[in-house]
């Protein structure tokens, strides 16, 4: 990856719905060398995908939960079990497994408590969990998606 390249992510990571040609003319390539660039940051998983960018207060979903979870079991087919489940909640729209007092992190957003209530209560009853510890955003001061690209 080269300098060309850096600015060409920056500004896809602005606004993935720009035209070829005004990305070109932003990055002072030709149309074409610009869309292979394109074609080659996707093919190398670099550009994972294109997405829209949803505002969550605007389609009703205003609570977003931290949840740390704390291990039952450490064995390959327990994590394996809670990643699997955690996955396939929709609502779940982060995972980590993270080093030091817990063992994952998820980021789930949901309209209200009510909903979070179901998601915390379908989470305990699915699998044995050692510890659960929920905190809720009361405001969301800064949100991208964007990566710092240094060239």
């Amino acid at each position: 990856m080269d300098a060309i390249d850096a600015k060409i992510l920056r500004y896809l990571q602005e606004d993935a719905s720009i035209s070829v040609a005004e990305l070109a003319q932003r990055v002072n390539l030709s149309q074409t060398p610009c869309w292979k660039r394109i074609q080659r940051l996707e093919s190398s998983g670099v550009i994972q995908r294109r997405v829209a960018l949803v505002d969550p207060d605007k389609i009703g979903l205003s609570l977003t939960a931290f949840v740390a979870v704390e291990a039952y079991d450490h064995s390959e087919s327990w994590m394996q079990q809670f990643a699997d489940f955690v996955s396939g909640i929709p609502e779940v729209m982060e995972i980590y497994r993270m080093a030091g007092d817990v063992d994952y992190i998820l980021r789930v957003v949901v309209p209200d408590m009510a909903a979070y209530d179901h998601f915390y209560k379908q989470l305990v009853k699915a699998i044995p969990l050692k510890n659960v510890t929920s905190r809720f955003a009361m405001e969301r001061i800064k949100s991208t998606t964007a990566f710092v690209l240094r060239s």
